[in-house]
Parts: structure tokens; sequence; C-alpha cells
């Protein structure tokens, strides 16, 4: 038994159906907010056309995998023949029966044949706790759990070149930062046009993909979806991440069970990520909106009301694009932990990413740095990310800056290890007596497309 999980659009089903192809025997997929004699419908018309006969409705879930037995046990091959479940959450609603009957399927009968079964959905909190999980008769029977993500920025360049889409990694930067590694989104990319004119496009005209993808995204995986937005919008306003107790405050969500279970499917379903602050652990818990479409739809889709030529030209040269992209800049970094290891040259030392952020007090400054590993070689490595559309060059107040902060969290944390300074920019620096002497090195965005 394989389960299957990950956000909405991120190519789960895809996936199943290109590993497995004419292996799959039987396929059924739950319709969305649809009642229990439906699904038994939907199920009677694909045993129908699995079959090439009239099948009769079954009475119930447990009705229905009876069936399903009969037929399999028609199938004969030397292959292990699949069952494919897509979209279980849908199929599985509450007092439905069919997990139950699911468990009969796979105890008393599948577990014994040459036969994988495959559940697969977007709901991917719902998914572990409801099946990974069990506490019934599934219990422990997944052999393999696989949690698909979206691409990173190598996978999302192969992918594109792969459609003899050839942009150069500035280009695909601008684009991931709006739309994430999410191939649904990505196979929306035209070849032949900018990064400014395929977000344009995709976003912002009447037709684009994701110009009313928000309202869908979230309803479709959550019950109750008007909580996790509440909670995904909160966040979009804090460049910074917020603490729990923050959260609470400003969604006037309940604390307790209620809040928890919201976070905890936004993050499963990789829209939200956990960070804690230097020094802290349990108390330090940051929560931070890392999934790029959402950050990018609240900023600028959703505000455009009415739909202009070429909006995302204009908005794409205003200040309040560059103070975005700062951040999604810094998402992105940190959605690429392993490769920035790699580039610094300690990738088999053991580490731990965080952030350290000190509010002004006492006549000292406020400090925010963007990331910090602390390594096991007795080193702290802090960078400084910096998105820039040219080479940056270096002045005496960002090195002034830069030292002070390196002064406040040595004083702060009491640390006696080696601080070393990184800077993470988009075309590296112009060296200059500002710089010489204070960054020990840069990355680039080569850096963060290493394989």
């Amino acid at each position: 038994m394989v389960a299957v999980i990950g956000r909405r659009r991120v190519g789960k089903t895809f996936l199943i159906n290109t590993v497995f192809g004419n292996q799959i025997a039987f396929e059924l997929t739950g319709i969305q907010d649809t009642p229990l004699q439906k699904q038994l419908k939907n199920f009677k018309f694909v045993m129908g056309e699995a079959t090439g006969e009239i099948s009769e409705k079954p009475a119930d879930w447990m009705d229905a995998f009876i069936q399903l037995i009969q037929f399999l046990k028609t199938k004969q091959s030397e292959e292990k023949l699949v069952v494919f479940f897509d979209e279980l959450p849908w199929l599985a609603t509450r007092r439905s029966g069919f997990l139950q009957a699911l468990s009969f399927f796979w105890n008393s009968w599948a577990v014994k044949q040459n036969i994988v079964v495959v559940i697969c959905g977007s709901a991917a909190s719902w998914m572990i706790q409801k099946v990974v999980n069990h506490r019934g008769g599934l219990h422990n029977r997944i052999t393999k759990l696989i949690h698909l993500q979206p691409f990173n920025l190598t996978e999302t360049e192969l992918y594109l070149r792969s459609k003899n889409i050839q942009l150069d990694r500035y280009q695909i930067v601008q684009i991931y930062m709006a739309m994430g590694g999410v191939p649904h989104y990505l196979k929306e990319i035209e070849r032949g046009k900018s990064a400014v004119q395929n977000i344009n496009n995709i976003c912002f005209s009447s037709t684009g993909l994701l110009r009313k993808e928000f309202s869908r995204l979230y309803p479709a995986l959550f019950e109750n979806a008007e909580n996790h937005i509440a909670v995904i919008r909160t966040l979009a306003n804090a460049p910074n991440g917020m603490r729990r107790k923050a959260i609470i405050k400003a969604t006037q969500l309940t604390d307790g069970g209620g809040i928890k279970k919201v976070l905890d499917e936004l993050e499963n379903s990789g829209f939200i990520s956990e960070y804690y602050a230097f020094g802290k652990k349990k108390q330090g818990l940051i929560y931070r909106l890392t999934d790029e479409y959402s950050l990018f739809y609240l900023k600028f889709i959703e505000p455009k009301k009415t739909l202009e030529n070429d909006i995302w030209q204009q908005l794409s040269q205003t200040q309040s694009y560059i103070s975005w992209s700062g951040y999604a800049f810094e998402n992105l970094c940190l959605k690429h932990i392993s490769e920035i290891k790699n580039a610094i040259g300690v990738s088999k030392i053991e580490t731990r990413a965080t952030s350290f952020y000190q509010p002004a007090k006492d006549g000292i400054p406020g400090v925010q740095i963007d990331l910090v590993i602390d390594r096991k070689d007795h080193v702290i490595s802090l960078f400084e990310i910096k998105f820039y559309n040219v080479p940056f060059v270096p002045t005496k107040e960002f090195a002034n800056k830069l030292r002070m902060k390196a002064a406040i969290f040595k004083a702060k944390t009491k640390t006696n290890k080696q601080l070393f300074i990184n800077l993470i920019t988009t075309f590296s620096i112009i060296p200059n007596e500002h710089s010489i002497g204070l960054i020990d090195e840069v990355l680039t965005l080569d850096s963060l497309f290493e394989k």
C-alpha cells in the first residue's frame, strides 16, 4: 500500500499514472463536495467502464469493495495489478464508511495478492491523520509514504528546458518567486516570452490560470477553509514571520486544538513553514508564509480589481515590487538550505538553520538576520540576502549595518563560535573597501541552482 501526498497541483496523479501506466487495473477518483450516493454512482460507472458490462450500484462502500474483489479476480497478470484511489479525502467523507471498507479490502484480501494499492490526496494533513496514522484496520499498513514536493530551482530549470523554454536563471527566479515550483502552474509558461510577460499573462489576464486560483485553492483542501485563509492573510503581512500568540490575536481564532489543527494542516500542505529563533526551542517557534503564489496573489493580484494591459510591466517597476521581491527572495533561499550548505562547503557537517531577531531596546537598535546556519564545526554563518537586478555595490552604510548586526548577535547570544558573514545576492558584488575583509563569501543565483 503506497500513500502519495502533496499539495494541490503538484503532480501526484501524473506521477502515479506515469509510473504504473497500463498496470492500473482500477482507478477511482473522489468528487469534491459530493454525497455518498453520488460517489457510489460514480463507482458504478467506473466499474462498468473497467468490466465492459453494466454493473449494479453498490449499496455502500463495503458492497463496492466486494464488487472490486470479484472484478480483480478476473484479471490475470504476471505483473502486480495496481488499484488507484485518487483524491481519497473526497471519497472518505464523515460517516461514509470508506476507510473501514478499504481496511476490509486490504486486510482480508488484497494483502495476500500480487497487488499494489495506491492512495492519493492533496489534503496532506488529512492523509497523515486519517490514513497514515489510522488507529483502526489501516494502522501500520502503509508500505511507502511519498510526500511529493514542488520543484526546486534546478528541477524548474530542467522542466522548462524539457519544454524547449530557454530562460536564464534571473528570469526563472522571477517566475519562481511568483508561482513557486508547482508543475501545473509552470506548464502555463510560454516559450519566447520573458518572466514579466509570462507572469502578466498567467496571473493578471482574465483567462490566466492563476487569476482566481486562490479562491479555489484552500476550500479544495480544508474543511472550514476560512480559518486557514485568515492565517494566510495574517502571515502575508508579516515579512519576519509570527509566533503563535500573535497569530491568534490577529486572526481571533481560539487557542488550543483549533489553531493547532489549522497551523499543522497548512504546514503539512506546504503553505507555511516553521522556523526557530536562534537559541530558542519551542517558545521561539516562528511561522512564515512560504507559499509563493499565495504571497504574490495577496500582494499584487487581489488588489487589482480591474485589468489593464501589461499591468505587471508597470507593477514590477514600483517600490512595492522591490519590497516584496526582497521578502520573496528570502523565502526562496530558505527553501534551498541544502544548496546553500553545499555552496559554502558544509554539506556533510551537521547544522541548524534558524533566524535571529532582536527588537530595539535600551538604545540598542533592532536587528534582523535573514538566515543563521549554526554549524557543528564551531562556526556560525550569518547571511545577508539581497535581491538586485544588477551586481550589488556595498556602501559604507551597508558595511556598518552588517558589522553592527554581527556585534549585536555575538553580544546577545554570548556565543564563543567563529562568525562568518556571507552574502547571497543575484549577480554577485563589485568588491570595494567596504566589502573586503568584511564579507567572507558571496553566493549568487548559480549557487541556488546547484544539483
